[in-house]
């Protein structure tokens, strides 16, 4: 999984550099320009192949190996002063 991960990140990079919606007037739905539809799409495309990455690649001994100290410190109330 983490080649393929590394190649949807491969072709995000070169889809973005898109050059060829410039100069279209195309609308899509009546109201929004291609080049900007494209960039919409590619950015729930980002977001979901960074949703995959850390799914599938992020490193387990970070999360076994926590201090369970510094977990429960985040989860303590804090008292306001008067």
């Amino acid at each position: 999984m983490k080649y393929v991960i590394w190649t949807m990140v491969l072709i995000l990079l070169i889809a973005h550099q898109d050059s060829w919606n410039w100069h279209d007037d195309t609308l899509v739905w009546g109201i929004v320009p291609i080049g900007l539809f494209y960039h919409a799409c590619i950015s729930l495309a980002a977001g979901f192949t960074w949703w995959l990455a850390t799914l599938f690649m992020w490193p387990k001994e970070l999360e076994a190996n926590s201090d369970p100290a510094l977990v429960n410190a985040a989860e303590v109330p804090v008292q306001e002063s008067n």
